[in-house]
């Protein structure tokens, strides 16, 4: 394998501290604000602020730099109609007793039902495919490392660019969700991990009202 060229890092922009802390919190107002919607307005998303945030993803660290993710943007109405189809099958099998009742009563808080609407009102649905490994121009297999690790960085960092957009989003798991592969085409190498869907809410959405941990507790210094 070619050892990697190695060059000055000079993209690193240092801020004096007032100004980390201002950006610091900034953020986490922003993020502060995300929250999971299922009710999305059909109000049409220039595509090129989905693609800029998918492209921040993409630049997302990962493990030996394999990058092991592909996103799929999902637009076109009659595929969102037959994604909508095929998560709503998966989804009655969950409801009537795939998922277990200690699964269910832990969703009822949040009242969660097997009608998937969102899947072809919001505009956009990035589905999210993981790359277990590549095969090589002469047809070998390649490993990948911390595929796992390094999609789930790349995935938060896509959801915070939406949400840094003015965009909202749902992350949605139908399981299982090998309908997914088969209706966007991809190889036998990947496997899907989620639906992002993202667009503008509803003027009636709405959301639960959860209480988080307390920050003390999710917290530890040394």
């Amino acid at each position: 394998m070619t050892k990697a060229k190695f060059v000055p890092y000079r993209d690193f922009l240092e801020l004096p501290e007032a100004d980390m802390r201002s950006r610091a919190e900034a953020f986490r107002v922003t993020m502060a604000r995300r929250r999971s919607i299922r009710q999305f307005s059909t109000r049409a998303v220039d595509r090129s602020v989905i693609e800029e945030c998918v492209r921040a993803a993409h630049s997302s660290p990962s493990g030996a730099n394999m990058q092991p993710w592909h996103f799929v943007v999902v637009s076109d109405p009659s595929v969102k109609a037959e994604i909508r189809r095929g998560a709503e099958d998966e989804e009655r099998e969950f409801y009537s007793g795939r998922a277990g009742e200690h699964w269910i009563k832990a969703l009822e808080p949040i009242g969660t039902v097997p009608l998937k609407p969102f899947l072809d009102t919001a505009p956009y649905l990035i589905v999210v495919f993981q790359k277990n490994y590549a095969i090589s121009s002469n047809h070998q297999r390649l490993n990948h490392y911390y595929v796992p690790e390094s999609v789930g960085i790349a995935v938060g960092i896509l959801i915070s660019g939406l949400q840094h957009a003015g965009l909202s989003t749902l992350i949605h798991t139908p399981r299982p969700m090998g309908f997914l592969r088969r209706i966007l085409k991809r190889p036998a190498n990947e496997r899907t991990c989620m639906i992002v869907v993202t667009g503008y809410p509803a003027p009636d959405a709405t959301v639960p009202v959860l209480k988080k941990k307390a920050f003390e507790d999710t917290i530890t210094f040394f």
